[in-house]
């Protein structure tokens, strides 16, 4: 049978931790086939954001129309967008389809990758059509028109999200509620109570991507079929695997990439026509 194709749209990363790099390893891995639309091309290392070019709006419509009239896509996740006229393409084609929103608005080392334009079109156009969004507590303020430090509980956050209309997976770290070694996540969704999701903290500096992973993780689990709070959980199992396996590495001068490797069969040896073995056997 055919693997389910979920299509990733966002930005590249020349350090292949997060964006379309981070999204593909992670769709691959769970089962599925892996479609992208550039959206946007960085220059960045473990360290900042050296560089952006957003990608211009009639490319990212040509790239969303050429997957779109040639593979059945089961399910949608974006990441850094850019621009209000990339999110607009993604809503006039993609509303129709299940869409994870990872809301990539400033980068982990501050890089603001998007205006308050940008912000708005998320809250008014895209967030309605979307089935989830997945911020973390800073993105969820940003996205509420909220201060930097303000004191809203993240439950709270993700219920005033989830009005709009969509499923809300705030992400987090470990908070005064949680167990000791606990993170705790905030699944709201409309209509309902938010649920805590609770999870291992994984003490590591390589997490570098994790927001992609964990975005690109749910939106291919929906594309398995799952119900919206069964992939919140098995993408948050996924994510702290992947965490816990890459927390001993030492790549880069800053926070290290997620472990994207998985084990493979050893490569069966190919005996060319003359060779040693062969000769050995004649």
């Amino acid at each position: 049978m055919n693997p389910p194709v979920v299509l990733a749209v966002a930005g590249t990363d020349s350090g292949g931790a997060a964006g379309l790099a981070a999204d593909l390893t992670t769709i691959a891995a769970l089962g599925a086939h892996g479609a992208c639309v550039v959206a946007a091309v960085t220059a960045q290392d473990t360290t900042a954001v050296r560089a952006v070019h957003a990608v211009p709006a009639d490319v990212i419509a040509a790239q969303l129309d050429a997957v779109l009239e040639d593979l059945p896509v089961a399910s949608v996740k974006t990441g850094m967008l850019g621009s209000v006229e990339a999110v607009r393409c993604v809503v006039d084609r993609c509303a129709h389809i299940p869409l994870v929103v990872d809301p990539v608005l400033v980068a982990t080392s501050g890089a603001v990758l998007a205006d308050e334009a940008v912000r708005a079109a998320y809250v008014e156009h895209l967030l309605p059509v979307a089935s989830v969004v997945t911020p973390n507590a800073a993105e969820a303020r940003t996205l509420l028109g909220l201060p930097d430090d303000d004191a809203t509980p993240a439950p709270e956050l993700a219920a005033r999200l989830a009005a709009l209309g969509c499923a809300v997976v705030v992400t987090g770290g470990p908070d005064g509620d949680s167990p000791a070694g606990e993170c705790t996540d905030w699944l709201a969704v409309p209509g309902r109570a938010p649920v805590a999701l609770r999870h291992p903290a994984v003490d590591t500096r390589n997490d570098h991507g994790t927001g992609c992973t964990h975005s690109a993780a749910l939106a291919t689990q929906l594309s398995h079929g799952l119900a919206v709070p069964d992939a919140a959980r098995a993408a948050l199992e996924f994510t702290t695997d992947r965490l816990r396996a890459g927390r001993d590495w030492r790549l880069g001068r800053g926070r290290g990439p997620v472990a994207h490797l998985f084990p493979t069969s050893p490569p069966v040896p190919v005996v060319s026509a003359g060779s040693t073995n062969e000769r050995n056997h004649s």
